[in-house]
């Protein structure tokens, strides 16, 4: 029986048991000290008195004052250790046992599953996929391991399950009955729970995010139907947009599929675009892209038919096939052929971001704050002389690899106002800052959310889900 009752139970039991227990104690002895060492009996009742109070600080009666060196030093010791119950108690074993209670409980068992994806961890690569299956009313479960995300997810109003799978596996009971799963955790956590799921007789789709392209294999051994590495692919994404070299698809980029997808990309001031009118540009007839509106001054304005006219600085927000979009993007930003390409930060996209501009033969220079083999530059992309030692004015492109969107949003405001001609490309962690990153000076954004999302809607939703800013506009 108590084997069923949580950690937070068993701790306020263990607490109601001991309390009294203590008071008996000190109380007994109080009693003994009393009346042998002090000379002044005391009744046990009196005694229990006297170690109530001092446990719970609440001070003293008629008992303040002792001579004997052992009773003083009794109570000195029981003062103390009341202080140091007071500070214990309640955060350790009151506060988590009411809020358990006096909260909206969290889900620590799956719900029926029938017909429903099941996301393991939430995390910037499938931010976007949990908004579109939300935006579209496609049932979904999260399963996630951190209390504290767990709630805010559940605040939110999506459907989650909080549990340790070290502790109780048994959470996943009910998982054969979902109709795909997509694991988002690290490599090895998301070993383990592709394992537990084939245990559990789950038979459908097992979508894998992994960080390391070298894991794909053992991960399809031992359950993944498909496993994908949305970094790479990302990378792949941003150097074929620097690189004139790098045709559509990219290495890695035919993961997307050949639906219908949405792109943003700033139209040059050079670019033949730039002032055009669509009707005459005839993008739809000749290229397959559709015009859906612009960012113009911080402002969205949908298409009004053939007579809407490209701004200059605009970003353009166009929807078609994936290879169509890339031809329209290297009109509205056109790569000059000659100069290296700046890539700012080594991580793990900066380093496929290299390794894909190297097999196509392009002159690269990479700026990071560490030194390391492969570094040209070290130093902050934000100082001016380190963008002078790396020649960013001369490049053809520069690509911002970096790992914090905050720093991605200021370096695209320091670089744009350095070198305000060369193209620059710009990597987002989270999507919802894609925005930010446009409207500080970037040519081209995209987040790992992006990529991921577009992978996995291509396997998991029925249409692919594109969300632009007044989705009700006509379409040019």
């Amino acid at each position: 029986m108590l084997s069923k009752l949580k950690r937070s139970t068993k701790r306020l039991l263990a607490l109601l048991a001991l309390l009294p227990a203590a008071v008996l104690v000190l109380g007994t002895i109080y009693m003994l000290g009393m009346e042998h060492l002090e000379g002044s009996p005391r009744t046990f009742l009196q005694s229990i008195q006297w170690a109530s109070e001092t446990l719970t600080t609440t001070g003293y009666g008629g008992d303040s004052h002792w001579d004997h060196p052992a009773v003083a030093m009794f109570v000195i010791v029981g003062q103390f250790m009341g202080q140091f119950l007071v500070f214990l108690i309640f955060p350790i074993f009151v506060l988590p046992y009411f809020e358990e209670r006096f909260e909206v409980r969290l889900q620590h068992l799956l719900p029926p599953m029938g017909g429903k994806v099941l996301f393991y961890r939430y995390g910037p690569a499938i931010e976007s996929l949990v908004e579109d299956f939300n935006s579209t009313n496609s049932p979904f479960v999260i399963f996630e391991e951190d209390m504290t995300l767990a709630r805010s997810l559940r605040d939110r109003g999506y459907d989650v399950v909080f549990g340790k799978l070290a502790d109780d596996p048994q959470a996943l009971a009910r998982v054969n009955q979902a109709r795909a799963v997509v694991v988002n955790s690290t490599d090895y956590a998301n070993a383990s729970f592709t394992l537990i799921v084939r245990e559990f007789g789950f038979a459908g789709p097992i979508y894998a995010l992994a960080d390391e392209a070298i894991y794909r294999p053992p991960m399809i051994q031992i359950g993944a139907t498909e496993v994908f590495t949305p970094s790479h692919v990302l990378g792949a994404a941003l150097a074929s947009r620097a690189s004139t070299r790098i045709s559509p698809p990219a290495e890695g980029m035919h993961l997307l599929g050949t639906r219908v997808g949405m792109a943003e990309f700033r139209v040059r001031a050079g670019s033949p675009l730039a002032g055009g009118r669509l009707g005459d540009l005839r993008l739809r007839e000749e290229h397959g892209v559709s015009v859906i509106g612009q960012w113009h001054g911080g402002a969205f304005t949908t298409t009004k038919g053939p007579e809407t006219q490209v701004e200059p600085g605009a970003i353009l927000v166009a929807v078609g096939l994936h290879a169509n979009l890339e031809k329209v993007e290297r009109m509205a930003m056109p790569i000059r052929r000659t100069g290296p390409i700046v890539v700012a930060g080594y991580g793990a996209v900066g380093h496929k971001v290299i390794e894909m501009l190297h097999d196509a033969g392009e002159a690269c220079v990479v700026i990071d704050r560490v030194a390391a083999p492969g570094v040209d530059v070290v130093g902050n992309v934000l100082e001016r002389t380190v963008l002078d030692q790396a020649k960013v004015r001369e490049a053809s492109a520069v690509i911002l690899a970096l790992s914090d969107d905050s720093e991605s949003v200021f370096a695209t405001a320091a670089v744009r106002d350095y070198a305000p001609e060369v193209p620059l490309i710009v990597r987002v962690l989270r999507t919802p800052n894609t925005v930010r990153v446009y409207r500080s000076g970037a040519d081209f954004a995209i987040s790992v959310g992006q990529v991921a999302g577009q992978i996995l809607a291509y396997h998991l939703l029925a249409e692919q889900v594109i969300h632009v800013e007044t989705a009700s506009s006509s379409v040019a």
